[in-house]
């Protein structure tokens, strides 16, 4: 397609997993209800895999994806927008994952509301961040900076 559509629907299918996750906790603390059969421990388990898979992708983008395309694209060099991006939804995701973990141990009684809270406090830079990254990384973007050989010889 012309327009890169296409492409971008490629690119979204990588993070469609996070966005799964991410809505299936968030409307459980938006109905505050946990889905039907599952429970709070397995939830809360559900919401710290969340966390640590996202922070495991974010983590091999920076340390390998994002220098290498670094080197001929300005949107992966330090202080970047989608780095940028990165430390808020860690910020964020960092908050959550220490109230699941007191949840967890007992500490703190999982309350969904303040799930809520939690989530509402990175989510909106969260999807930004998912669009900006597939936008970035989609046909239209890449081929203003790399040929084909250079794509079909990507390390990655």
């Amino acid at each position: 397609m012309v327009d890169g559509t296409e492409e971008r629907l490629q690119a979204a299918t990588y993070h469609n997993h996070f966005r799964h996750s991410w809505g299936q906790l968030y409307a459980a603390c938006s109905n505050n209800k946990r889905p039907a059969g599952l429970s709070i421990r397995r939830f809360i388990m559900m919401g710290l895999d969340f966390c640590s898979q996202l922070g495991k992708h974010h983590s091999i983008e920076e340390q390998y994806l994002f220098p290498y395309l670094a080197q001929k694209m300005p949107q992966f060099h330090d202080e970047v927008e989608l780095l940028q991006q990165h430390d808020n939804i860690h910020a964020g995701m960092s908050r959550l994952e220490d109230y699941l973990k007191e949840c967890l141990s007992g500490t703190t009684e999982l309350r969904l509301p303040e799930m809520k809270r939690i989530m509402d406090g990175f989510g909106e830079v969260l999807w930004t961040h998912l669009d900006d990254e597939e936008r970035t990384l989609g046909a239209d973007s890449m081929r203003k900076y790399w040929t084909l050989e250079e794509m079909d010889n990507l390390p990655f």
